[in-house]
Order: structure tokens, then C-alpha cells, then sequence
């Protein structure tokens, strides 16, 4: 049973209720994750800067027990500040997060033993075999050594590493060394996960398998934390999602919700020659609500038209034709979630903010 929480916060008895494992197989989440009173993250006022760099300027958002939160911002938004700070690796200058109850400033051994992290810099050792990375983190988290053999095997198999388990690291595709780094952060199987960016570089089968990962996982009673590059993959899994651009909030839902931001279904196309961007945007001037939205370096131009579809899409063309402007890939469809990044913040989505996270923490009971 993990140390008792001294900070203030959610605090409840742990307990360890009779539920399946990962999607009701035998496995690595066999037995549940425990369970507490309250949300399993709260973010309250949380801010962080470095020197001048106002990395966190009063976040909030909630994660509840069992859910997937997706953390999604621009270059520099702040969520891998946030993931550090939750995951105890750096210190908040103020505000409060809790995890699983306990304070992450005030009582970080005790979120250790509760928490699992998959950063986007992998903490696998290269010159070891995956068993024997698993074996070291094993023992970092004093696992008896039957258990630790136990639950390499089940790692090992469900991520289809078994073949590989006893060749070197440095040997493994991106996409193995990926699903190693997932297994370390699983082996102790945390109640609260948080993957910062956990598809990252990986081809779409390699992708597609993680996903199917952590929705058994998720449905296994974990909850988790998930920042992305991937707009389409906090689409296909998160529960919520919050969107963060320069230290804030600046929105907040289901992937639905945020959808309907952008006015309904969205016009584009590609104009093939760039010196006419403009005049395409200008071209569409009165056919919405919305104004254009234009990216010079993809000569590409979107507008939200409501729920107008179909006969938008006609005007357009009209237009465009008598405009004397080329185009290809004139389409209508439903909105994306990096239309919302476009509404919200004026540019896309990219990869995380600052340095790649350091090594997971490593603590076991006692330190």
C-alpha cells in the first residue's frame, strides 16, 4: 500500500475493486488500478516560468477516474511543463496539481508510486535487452522476483516484444524501442498514465497499435493523461480534451464540442498558383459567417460555412470560375480538430514545448 499522502487535497482510502483486465483478458492490468475519492488529476492556478519565459500562466482542468484527457497545444503552449509538474519532475512556482489525492509538491513519493510515464525522449538503456530493462525498473519499484518476471512476460507478449526481449535495444526499430519505453512505464501498473507524445515518429501500423494499447487500458480503469501532435489522435481517444496556447486554457471539451466552434462543415482547396492566394480568399468574401483561412506555404484556403455544405460548395466554384483561379482538392467536409486550432489560435497544432522530458522518475518505496 503506497505512503499515505501529507498535503491537503482529495484525499480517500485507496482500494483495489474486483474488475477486469485489459479488456477482460488476463494481462498486464489484471489487477485493477486503485481507486480513490475525487478526480484522479486536478490542476488548479498552475504556473511556471523559466527565467523570462512564462512557460504556465494559471492553468485549471480536471482528469476524472478512468478518462482520457488530451492535452493539445502549439510549439511552446506549455503541456510538457504540465506532464513534468504532475509527474514530480519539476516544481510548480505556484497554483496546485494533485494526483490521485496527494499533492505532487507536497507529497511527491507518494505520486511516484502511483504514476506512470512515457516521455518523448525513451528511458530505455540500449546496450540492455527489453527483459532486462524491464528487470531493472522492476527492481527499482522493489518487485519481488517473481513478479517482475511475471509481468515482463505479460508486457512483453501483449506488446509484442516477446520475439525481441533478449537482443540489445540499440537493435530495435523506433517503433519497438516506443512500445519498450510503454511497457517500463507499465510495469508497475500505475493508476494515473501520462504519455507525452507517445506516437511520435512512428509509422501508422506502429500507431495504430498503440492505440489499441491504451484503449485497453483505458478500459481496463486507467486513467490517463495524453499530450499529442497528433490532432486525429486525441480525436480517436481522449474522453476531454483541453487546449493550451501560450500558458493558458483557451478552450475546453469533447472533441465534438470543439468541432462546433468552427461553424459547422469547411470548404477547401489549393490554389496552384501561390500569387493568387489572396485574390481566392478574397473571392469568397461574403459566402460566410467566417472569414477565410489561408496558408501561404500549403497554398491551401479553408472556410467554415456552417451547415450550408453542398450549396456552398457550388458558390465556390462559381466564384473561384469567374475569378479566373486554378485550383485542386475542392472539398467540403466536417471539421477537424486542427480546424479548432486554426478558429482558436490562428495556427496549427505542432510538437511539444521545450527539451524532451527527462527520465521518468525511478523511485521505488522509500525515496
Amino acid at each position: 500500500m503506497p505512503a499515505r499522502d501529507r498535503g491537503s487535497g482529495h484525499r480517500g482510502t485507496l482500494a483495489r475493486p474486483a474488475r477486469p483486465g485489459w479488456a477482460g483478458r488476463a494481462g498486464p492490468a489484471a489487477t485493477s488500478p486503485p481507486r480513490w475519492e475525487g478526480p484522479a488529476v486536478v490542476v488548479e492556478d498552475l504556473r511556471k516560468s523559466y527565467g523570462a519565459v512564462r512557460a504556465l500562466r494559471g492553468v485549471d482542468f480536471e482528469v476524472g477516474q478512468g478518462q482520457v484527457l488530451g492535452l493539445l497545444g502549439p510549439n511552446g503552449a506549455g503541456k510538457t511543463t504540465a506532464v513534468r509538474i504532475l509527474t514530480t519532475l519539476v516544481v510548480p512556482d505556484g497554483g496546485r496539481a494533485l494526483v490521485a489525492g496527494h499533492d505532487v509538491a507536497r507529497s511527491p513519493a507518494a505520486v511516484r508510486e502511483l504514476i506512470g510515464l512515457a516521455g518523448q525522449a525513451t528511458a530505455i538503456q540500449e546496450e540492455l535487452t527489453g527483459r532486462e530493462n524491464l528487470d531493472i525498473v522492476g527492481r527499482l519499484y522493489h518487485l519481488d522476483p517473481k513478479t517482475r518476471r511475471r509481468r515482463a512476460e505479460e508486457l512483453l507478449e501483449r506488446l509484442e516484444l516477446a520475439d525481441a526481449a533478449d537482443r540489445p535495444a540499440k537493435g530495435y526499430s523506433g517503433g519497438m524501442q516506443r512500445r519498450l519505453d510503454l511497457a517500463l512505464s507499465l510495469l508497475s501498473r500505475p493508476a494515473v498514465l501520462f504519455l507525452d507524445e507517445p506516437t511520435t515518429g512512428l509509422d501508422p501500423r506502429s500507431r495504430l497499435a498503440m492505440w489499441a494499447v491504451i484503449r485497453e487500458l483505458v478500459a481496463a480503469g486507467t486513467t490517463l493523461l495524453l499530450t499529442t501532435q497528433y490532432l486525429e489522435e486525441a480525436d480517436e481517444l481522449a474522453d476531454r480534451i483541453v487546449v493550451v496556447d501560450q500558458g493558458r486554457v483557451i478552450a475546453e471539451g469533447t472533441a465534438a464540442e470543439l468541432k462546433g466552434r468552427v461553424g459547422g462543415e469547411v470548404i477547401e482547396f489549393q490554389v496552384l498558383d501561390r500569387t493568387q492566394l489572396e485574390r481566392a480568399a478574397a473571392a469568397l468574401a461574403g459566402l460566410s459567417a467566417h472569414e477565410p483561412s489561408v496558408d501561404p506555404e500549403a497554398a491551401h484556403v479553408r472556410l467554415a460555412v456552417g451547415e450550408r455544405g453542398s450549396s456552398s460548395l457550388v458558390e465556390t466554384v462559381r466564384r473561384l470560375d469567374a475569378a479566373g483561379i486554378a485550383t485542386e482538392g475542392l472539398a467540403v467536409r466536417r471539421p477537424s480538430l486542427d480546424d479548432v486550432f486554426l478558429a482558436l489560435t490562428g495556427h496549427g497544432a505542432a510538437s511539444s514545448d521545450g527539451p524532451p522530458t527527462p527520465t521518468r522518475p525511478r523511485w521505488g518505496r522509500g525515496h
